[in-house]
């Protein structure tokens, strides 16, 4: 049931008069007329959700000892989600569905799976995507599989600079197909430097961008892989403003959706989106919901492909994922929907503003500096002598960033990773600022 059910005049007269009473104000009648609110203007005035989200938060966190603000980065952000993405999510039609078995009876659910496939079918430029994987990572490591599928390749070229979390995943996947992992080293400006390429290699991975936080440049990537793969692992955010993966030749297009309408939510859970070319669809994981028309001419929606082992024999699945993350994707479809083109630009571009704002007065601190000469995006490496100091001041100053040890097995040793979105206010990257200076 919907958790509020309207009330018509009739209705309210209706039950007024079974209790006895003339109007809804007798009802509280005992209540001191002082103290009655209801009858005199409240003295508010009109904000947008965002602020008025961000101040009804702040007094929530003063009875809670809550009030980390969080700079965290490294695969998951801090964005800021409209009202109305839990609105729809909390609909019992759509928080209490399961598998689209029979069409006719699940219309909602493959119109919004069709429209999300749509939407990060235009994000990453690429010509078909799959109703959503579990999550970012495993999305990568169904790549690389469909990558060998496709090439009989048994080499995986991995950038040293890719999130450290995905290289776990990877690997994990990696030993169980047979699978060889090779690192793939960086410039001092943090991008990739590909040198040639294996016989036998079946996939060359580039993270858009990196774990760095760095902007890769993709121009004629594709064209030194021949047959290789090109699967792109990227942020959905700068997509918005950036040339897409696709358009670069990419193979393969996936990322890890939270950004987009998902909270952080301590980690989980999360979202995979996963695009490819028309040419690898039947070699594709997951399941496509797919447009058509019924027998009386009307548009219609339907489970297009499933290629899961449940429908198919063992050793001819394309992947033992048995589901996609449903409501996430339903989140972001809403998320998507809700901002529109422009309004997805913005909040790209608000993220971008405020990240670079922030490290240009970092590097004018006395023994601060930002790592790369890479352009980066909205996340940015910052050195300095004792990371761990540093990351104890701002934790004390009430700011929330990863821990050094994040980054050891990216090879950076002194330094710490700071991510900044459209919510950090001009006063929270103050903070940043004056924690840093030890004031």
């Amino acid at each position: 049931m919907n958790p509020y059910l309207p009330h018509t005049p009739s209705d309210i007269r209706s039950m007024l008069d079974t209790i006895g009473v003339s109007d809804v104000e007798a009802l509280f009648s005992d209540i001191p007329a002082e103290v009655q609110g209801w009858n005199r203007p409240l003295g508010l005035a009109p904000h947008d959700d965002l602020a008025v989200h961000q101040h009804l938060t702040g007094l929530a966190e003063r009875s809670t000892g809550r009030g980390l603000i969080p700079f965290l980065g490294g695969g998951l952000y801090d964005h800021f989600i409209p009202s109305v993405v839990g609105h729809i999510l909390s609909r019992s039609e759509f928080f209490t569905a399961y598998t689209p078995y029979q069409p006719e009876v699940s219309q909602g659910t493959l119109t919004w799976m069709f429209e999300y496939q749509t939407m990060i079918c235009e994000l990453t430029g690429m010509e078909v995507a799959n109703a959503s994987m579990y999550d970012g990572a495993t999305a990568l490591a169904e790549a690389v599989l469909m990558a060998h599928r496709t090439t009989r390749g048994k080499v995986v070229l991995v950038p040293s600079s890719l999130h450290p979390r995905l290289r776990e995943v990877l690997a994990t996947y990696a030993w169980g197909a047979g699978l060889a992992l090779r690192d793939v080293p960086y410039t001092e400006a943090g991008r990739l430097a590909l040198d040639g390429v294996p016989d036998g290699t079946c996939a060359l991975i580039v993270q858009q961008p990196n774990g760095f936080g760095i902007l890769e440049d993709l121009t004629g990537l594709k064209d030194c892989l021949r047959k290789t793969f090109l699967i792109a692992y990227a942020n959905p955010i700068p997509l918005a403003v950036i040339e897409p993966p696709g358009s670069f030749g990419a193979d393969v297009v996936v990322g890890e959706g939270q950004p987009l309408g998902n909270p952080l939510s301590f980690g989980g859970p999360l979202l995979g989106f996963f695009a490819t070319r028309m040419d690898h669809l039947r070699r594709m994981p997951g399941r496509v919901s797919g447009q058509t028309r019924d027998v009386d001419g009307k548009t219609g929606y339907v489970m297009t492909f499933q290629t899961r082992e449940q429908h198919i024999r063992r050793e001819g699945a394309t992947s033992n994922i048995c589901t996609n993350s449903a409501l996430c994707a339903l989140a972001a479809t809403v998320y998507l929907a809700a901002l529109g083109p422009d309004g997805l630009r913005r909040v790209a571009l608000l993220s971008w503003e405020k990240a670079h704002a922030l490290a240009e007065r970092l590097a004018d601190l006395p023994g601060y500096d930002v790592a790369f000469d890479g352009p980066f995006f909205h996340e940015f490496i910052v050195r300095c002598n004792d990371p761990e100091a540093a990351v104890g001041r701002l934790r004390r100053a009430g700011i929330a960033v990863l821990p050094p040890s994040f980054l050891h097995p990216l090879g950076v040793h002194d330094g710490f990773i700071v991510a900044v979105t459209e919510k950090r206010t001009p006063e929270e990257l103050d903070r940043f600022v004056v924690a840093l200076e030890g004031k």
